[in-house]
């Protein structure tokens, strides 16, 4: 059943294919749809298109419906093209033709726009969240194990000595910079599109700013033409932040895939974390983090589809958008699930304690060697030449024991400055005042 349909039919074919999985998707929109119909409601009532009587009566079956829609057994009936239709069919059912003024003043393009904006806005939050958690395990760990050393690489070569400090704590500053890109596709998603109707605007008098008010949005999208062009926009905007966190995550497990290996043993896990092998019985298999870095590396490719999708677009809404959900939306489960998964695991990592004892690793000091002679007033040219001799004439000696002091080094993490640009930037987002205004449109 389409609310808007005429008298002719679509071609069953037609519909099947123009419809895909939005009815799948839609789902994840409900709740979402619901709140933008309060606050719509509640505008109408301002302007004298429905009576405070009908927008109190409108709005509380309106809360009634919403805390359906977050039941698991909510679904868009048999028949119903999409979950704008089905919350409205809702209330007819309900409210007979006072349910049929919800829609004036506004198209179904402002209000799946609408509803997509409400639904990113809300997982951003919860993807932050989950990266705040994972953010504080890096710091933790990196603060345990900041006197274990550990082979510092380039080109997979051996090169200075590091540490296991140093390794967590670089990944949990990585999230800073990822949650900063994560906070301004926020500020992009955290406009309201609402009252740019089909992207033209409405001849009726509709009080924009207070429906972005009631909504918790920082600001509006003004140009109605533009609030439809965002819609792409924004998305790919989220996806460049979900692809950074991704990165971050895929580095990091190929490095845990690397460490577990038996020609590094810098690390191990409980049994029951790996996995093994048909006919080997030796093996512990990193199977966790090589699925997380095969599904971030996918997700690292999400902003190029959608860029891809959106290519040579006209202004004005098109079809081709509602296939952007299909790749968006189920992208925050598989990023939250990543970043459960690696928690778990290095939650319970086990270090090993004496890496760099092992001879092989003798030349990781080699740069703290040419240091030491340059201290001693030898030119770094002269010392440098002077150290590789002795390499060569297999004459190198050298001490474990280091003496690192500038900032961010192997002595001096800096991991409570890296925590106070973490909640500086978490701050940012304001989730508080969003919750607190949704909270008011589903209980007063």
């Amino acid at each position: 059943m389409k609310l808007w349909q005429k008298d002719v039919a679509s071609l069953k074919e037609v519909e099947t294919f123009t419809v895909g999985k939005d009815r799948e998707m839609d789902l994840l929109l409900a709740p979402f749809d619901v709140l933008g119909s309060i606050a719509h409601v509640t505008m109408l009532a301002t302007i004298g298109l429905v009576t405070n009587q009908e927008r109190d009566t409108l709005v509380q079956t309106l809360q009634t419906i919403h805390a359906q829609t977050l039941l698991p057994d909510f679904a868009i009936a048999e028949g119903i093209e999409d979950i704008h239709s089905q919350i409205e069919w809702m209330l007819t059912s309900q409210l007979g033709d006072m349910g049929k003024k919800i829609h004036a003043a506004r198209s179904r393009n402002d209000q799946v726009l609408l509803d997509i904006k409400l639904f990113l806005r809300a997982e951003i939050e919860q993807l932050a969240n989950h990266i705040l958690d994972f953010f504080q395990l890096l710091q933790a760990q990196s603060e345990t194990y900041k006197a274990v050393l550990l082979p510092g690489y380039t080109h997979l070569q051996l090169a200075m000595p590091s540490s296991f400090g140093l390794w967590f704590g670089a990944y949990a500053e990585s999230l800073v910079d990822d949650i900063v890109t994560l906070q301004a596709a926020y500020k992009v998603v955290n406009k309201n599109p609402l009252g740019s109707a089909a992207g033209y605007g409405s001849s009726f008098p509709i009080n924009r700013t207070f429906t972005t008010t009631l909504l918790g949005f920082d600001h509006l999208n003004y140009n109605v033409v533009y609030a439809q062009m965002g819609r792409g926009k924004a998305e790919r905007i989220t996806a460049q932040a979900l692809a950074n966190v991704a990165d971050t995550l895929a580095r990091m497990s190929m490095d845990m895939c690397l460490y577990l290996n038996q020609n590094f043993n810098f690390v191990s896990f409980p049994a029951e974390l790996t996995t093994g092998s048909s006919i080997m019985p030796h093996k512990k298999n990193p199977d966790v983090f090589e699925l997380i870095r095969s599904h971030c590396n996918r997700l690292k490719a999400l902003p190029n589809e959608i860029m891809m999708m959106t290519t040579n677009l006209p202004s004005g809404y098109h079809r081709d958008l509602q296939l952007l959900k299909e790749h968006l939306f189920p992208a925050f489960a598989t990023l939250n699930d990543c970043i459960k998964m690696a928690t778990l695991m290095l939650s319970n990592i086990q270090v090993q304690s004496d890496i760099v004892a092992d001879p092989k690793y003798q030349y990781l000091f080699s740069v703290e060697e040419v240091n030491k002679l340059v201290l001693q007033g030898i030119p770094f040219r002269d010392a440098y030449k002077q150290v590789g001799k002795s390499i060569e004439s297999n004459a190198f000696s050298y001490s474990t024991e280091l003496e690192h002091t500038h900032e961010g080094s192997i002595g001096n993490l800096c991991n409570k400055e890296i925590n106070a640009m973490m909640e500086e930037s978490f701050a940012m987002f304001g989730f508080q005042k969003v919750r607190s205004a949704l909270h008011k449109l589903v209980n007063n």
